[in-house]
Parts: structure tokens; C-alpha cells; sequence
């Protein structure tokens, strides 16, 4: 009799316990084989006994219990015994993988305890090795020379080679070690982000062969000067491409250390150079008004407040109101600092800190404001382009830009107001609960919201200067039309993919009429009289403009959001690292 027969022939009284098996209410995690928790599968019984049990059977609660057929349990023995096959060759493989490591670990530590008596020494008899910055590489080929700097990439090639991309935040350097050089302890435990110091004559690369540069260092000595740490901790393992956008912003202080991110912030620091450049040009002074303040420009609903000595202050929402200040005394004035902005906003575009640049210009009409924010776009372009790194940036990040070309096309806020409605764009029509019940055109007074602009922007595709806006959606400062008086003297630069990067206006020179401002928006003028006096003590046409550095860094290099364009990005919830 084959054991199939056998097991078939099972009984209580011969072998001591009966296994219950429900194919529809069993559980075969939670089962323990019994009536009142039965287990789902045969398979799962007969693993519960190891093929020494009686299985009964359910297959239907109509049904009831049934001793599992014959050919039933012989196709479970049959699936029970392959699995045990597998089990056991599992199982020594296990032991042999086991086995296998267990040979290797103490490889390794022979090997490490070799290479800890390895010992490199510079050889004195050659030519002292002049130190240098990778920036500066080309001009000292042929030469003996030191660099220190970040293991960017590093592989070995069999027993004898192995290559070293360094980084010093100026360039990349391939270095190239042989024989006993990659014999030592640091070299065998060498890990990406530790730092390094290494000498060597720098040569061009072999025909058909690729480096950064195209040269490499060929190293006679170098030495570790800082071990990052492996294993849980290796860099690679803190982040990667699969990081989510909450792990990248808190270990951002090396995300930046990664070859976009350092090339958006070189760009960045071209971008600032550019813009006092041309400041510099058009003999534009720059100052430096404080950051804290007593007064509000764009609204006391985005203004963050703090304690001043038991006094209530705030972080400055714009530094326009101070640099007209300076007109009188200095001439046409700029600064680059950070403006802060309390908006509970988590778009794209919008910072709690950015970077501002800000100018005001005296003696000018509306029309010389545009001429110069449109000159001044266009030439910080040219000088970003013409600059070898910033070209060299540009290509890599956004190989498709087309520079601006004067003149930018000129939109009047009613012009922008109609083209919406003519091109079927709606503005959502709402409840007293917020809920969407329907769709409605824009009309004249109404703040045009950022994804209609960047729409409308995006489809006529080139900057535009969007002129004339309402009195009513524009700030207390602002100069009326003196054709109409519903509209100021304001412009907003909009740019395809980013929307707005620029907001100016002629500003308010009547002393009058800037009182009725204060009225109009219900702010006390009293803390103001500062800036009111320069409509009392000889007052001149001028106005002025802000412009967002992180935007048009975001338009400049197609970034998704202006948080890549910044070393750390502010916004709603974000005040860390």
C-alpha cells in the first residue's frame, strides 16, 4: 500500500488528531486546525501534522465536514514533499551562502589587515607640487601640482587602478591611482564625500578618452583628509533619486553638494553679479535698508510679526518705501535683499524669503520705467550668456532657452481682461461655502489670478509688460493714469513657464494724493511721515520696481518650482535646516 493509501485511511483512533480544513471560513495564518479555527487549505493541514493526521474537509457550510479524498490528499502529499525538497535545498543553500560570507568577512579582514601596513610616502625628490583650485587646472598641465577637494565619483578597475572624480566646488578633476596607491587602507575603505588631498603631474587624456576638462591628474601621492562614514550612513543612502521632496528639503545641505543643485546655485550667484553689473553701468547706487520694520507695502495680512524691545516690528515685506528715500541724496538707488511674505501659499512660485531686487529711479515717466526693466532683462541676459560658466550652466539645465529680445510686447490690464474672455477662460464662480457652482468671464476691477496669467502668458509665449492696472487691486503708492484716473502707472513683467517676475509703478508724488492712499487702504499715516516728507521737501516724478531673483531664476534655468533655486528654501511649514 502506497503512503497516499495510508494517509487516506487515517483515523482518530489510530494516529491521535483530526485537522479541519474550510475553504470558506478558514484562515491558513490565524488557523490552528480545529473545528472552531479551521485552516483554509489541505496543504497548510497536512504541513500542520507533517502527513500524520486525518483531514477533514469543507467545502460549503451546507456541506458540512468530509475526509478528504483520496486523489485530494494525494496531490497534497505530492505538493507537501516538493515543498520540503525545496525547504531543504533552501536551507543549504542558506548555509553554503552563510559559509561563503563567512570566508569572505575573514578575507576582507586579512586584506584590511594588510593594507593597514601599507604605507604611502611622498617622494621628496620631485618638483614641490604647487597647490591649486580645479578652476585653474588648464593652465598647469605638465605641471606637479596639489588638490584638495570632495570624492565625487570614485571606481576601481582590477587590482592596480582606480579612478577618483574630485570636486572643490570650483570644477571636476579626474585623478588616476596605481600600484601601491590603491593598496592602502584608505584606499580600499575610500567612501564618495570623504575629502582627499592629492599630487600628481596633470595630463591631457589619451586620444578617444573622456574627463572633465579633458585632462587628469596622475597621482604619485595622496592622503585622506576627512572619511565620510559607509554602510547605513554612506551618502548614497541618505538620498537618491527616489527620495520624496520632504527628505531632499531636510537633507538639503547635501542635495546641494550634487552637480544640478551646485550648478543652479552657481547660476544664481552669475545672476546677482549680472544684475549689480548693470547697475553699476547705469551708475545706479546700491544700499542697504533694514530688514526690520514698523510699516507695512503690500498689505498687513502677509506681514510677519515679532517683539522689538517689547514693541511690535516686522520682517520687511519690500524696501521700496526706503530706497525712495534716497533719491534726494543719492540719485537712483537699488538693493538686493531678502523680502519676507507671511502668504499661506504653497504654489510653485511663492517663498516666505526670497531675495529682491529692488530699484527706484528719479525724474523718469512711466514709459522710461518700462525702457529700463526691459533693458535692464535683456542685458543681464547678455552678460549671464556671454559668461563661459553661465553659458556652460544654461546649456546643461535648459538647452532650449531663447534669450528676450527688445521690445516686449506691451498688454494693457484691460487688453489682458478681454483676451481671457475671448479665449474662453473662466474665472470659478463660488458659494458661501467655497464650493465651485459655476463659471463666469473675468471682468474690469478683478485681480487676474496666477494660473490664468501664466496661461495667457504661456500661449502668447514671450514676455509681456502688463500695464495699467486698477486703482483698487493695486498698493497705496501707486501713481494714477493721468488719462484715467481708475488706472495707476503699474506694470507687471510677465515670462512663459514662471508668470510674474517683476512688479513696478510710477509712485504717488502729491502730497494729497498720497494721503488719500493711506484713507483708501485704512493705514495710519502717522508712522509713515518719514516717507511722506519726500512729497514735502521737494518732490520729483520717480517710480520703481521689485523683482523676484528666485522667478526669474526659476524662468531662466525651467525649474519646477523656485524652492530648487534657493540654498533653503522658506515657505508655509518650511524653517529648516
Amino acid at each position: 500500500m502506497s503512503l497516499a493509501d495510508a494517509a487516506a485511511k487515517m483515523t482518530l483512533k489510530e494516529n491521535g488528531r483530526v485537522v479541519y480544513v474550510c475553504e470558506v471560513q478558514g484562515h491558513d495564518v490565524e488557523g490552528n486546525g480545529t473545528e472552531k479555527m479551521p485552516f483554509r487549505s489541505a496543504l497548510r493541514a497536512f504541513e500542520s501534522v507533517s502527513g500524520n493526521g486525518e483531514i477533514i474537509l469543507r467545502k460549503s457550510l451546507e456541506e458540512g465536514y468530509q475526509p478528504l479524498g483520496k486523489t485530494a490528499l494525494k496531490k497534497t502529499q505530492k505538493l507537501y514533499e516538493t515543498n520540503q525538497k525545496k525547504a531543504q535545498k533552501a536551507a543549504e543553500r542558506a548555509a553554503q551562502d552563510a559559509a561563503n560570507a563567512e570566508k569572505n568577512a575573514a578575507a576582507e579582514a586579512a586584506r584590511l589587515e594588510a593594507a593597514q601596513k601599507v604605507v604611502l610616502e611622498e617622494d621628496k625628490s620631485l618638483p614641490e607640487a604647487q597647490k591649486i583650485k580645479i578652476r585653474d587646472a588648464t593652465e598647469h598641465r605638465g605641471k606637479r601640482i596639489k588638490v584638495s577637494g570632495w570624492v565625487h565619483r570614485h571606481r576601481v578597475q582590477g587590482k592596480d587602478i582606480a579612478f577618483i572624480v574630485l570636486r572643490d566646488g570650483t570644477g571636476f578633476l579626474q585623478c588616476v591611482l596605481t600600484g601601491k596607491q590603491c593598496h592602502t587602507y584608505d584606499a580600499i575603505t575610500l567612501t564618495i564625500e570623504s575629502t582627499v588631498a592629492i599630487y600628481g603631474v596633470l595630463q591631457v587624456v589619451p586620444e578617444g578618452k573622456t574627463a572633465p576638462g579633458g585632462h587628469e591628474l596622475q597621482a604619485d601621492y595622496w592622503e585622506v583628509l576627512g572619511k565620510a562614514p559607509g554602510g547605513d550612513e554612506a551618502f548614497g543612502n541618505r538620498l537618491n533619486t527616489e527620495s520624496s521632496p520632504d527628505i531632499l528639503l531636510d537633507q538639503r545641505h547635501l542635495v546641494i553638494r550634487g552637480e544640478t543643485a551646485s550648478s543652479v546655485l552657481k547660476m544664481r550667484s552669475l545672476v546677482l553679479k549680472a544684475f549689480r553689473d548693470y547697475f553699476d553701468s547705469r551708475n545706479v547706487v546700491e544700499v542697504t535698508p533694514p530688514l526690520m520694520v514698523q510699516t507695512q507695502v503690500e498689505g498687513g495680512s502677509t506681514l510677519f510679526d515679532f517683539q522689538y524691545y517689547g514693541e511690535t516690528a516686522y520682517l520687511t515685506q519690500s524696501s521700496q518705501l526706503y530706497l525712495e528715500t534716497c533719491l534726494a541724496s543719492l540719485g537712483d538707488v537699488y538693493c538686493m535683499a531678502e523680502s519676507f511674505r507671511a502668504e499661506k501659499s504653497h504654489t510653485r512660485r511663492h517663498l516666505s524669503e526670497y531675495t529682491h531686487c529692488e530699484a527706484e529711479l528719479s525724474f523718469i515717466n512711466f514709459e522710461d520705467l518700462l525702457n529700463f526693466i526691459e533693458d535692464m532683462i535683456v542685458s543681464v541676459m547678455e552678460r549671464v550668456t556671454n559668461d563661459p560658466l553661465g553659458s556652460q550652466i544654461l546649456k546643461e539645465l535648459n538647452p532650449d532657452f531663447k534669450a528676450p529680445k527688445k521690445p516686449f510686447r506691451r498688454m494693457n490690464y484691460a487688453d489682458a481682461i478681454k483676451w481671457l474672455n475671448e479665449h474662453g477662460i473662466k474665472k470659478d464662480v463660488l458659494d458661501e461655502q467655497g464650493n465651485k457652482i459655476g463659471e463666469a468671464d473675468y471682468e474690469f476691477g478683478e485681480d487676474i489670478p496666477e494660473a490664468p496669467e501664466r496661461r495667457m502668458t504661456d500661449t502668447i509665449g514671450e514676455p509681456i509688460l502688463l500695464c495699467r492696472f486698477p486703482t483698487e487691486i493695486k498698493s497705496f503708492y501707486m501713481k494714477r493714469c493721468p488719462e484715467n484716473r481708475q488706472l495707476t502707472e503699474s506694470v507687471d513683467v510677465l515670462m512663459p513657464n514662471v508668470g510674474e517676475i517683476v512688479g513696478g509703478s510710477m509712485r504717488i508724488t502729491n502730497f494729497e494724493e498720497l494721503a488719500e492712499g493711506y484713507k483708501r487702504e485704512g493705514i495710519d499715516p502717522t508712522p509713515y511721515y518719514w516717507y511722506t516728507d519726500q512729497r514735502k521737501y521737494g518732490t520729483c516724478e520717480h517710480g520703481g520696481f521689485g523683482l523676484g531673483i528666485e522667478r526669474f531664476l526659476a524662468w531662466l534655468l525651467n525649474r519646477y518650482t523656485v524652492r530648487e533655486v534657493c540654498l533653503y528654501p522658506r515657505f508655509m511649514g518650511r524653517c529648516q535646516p
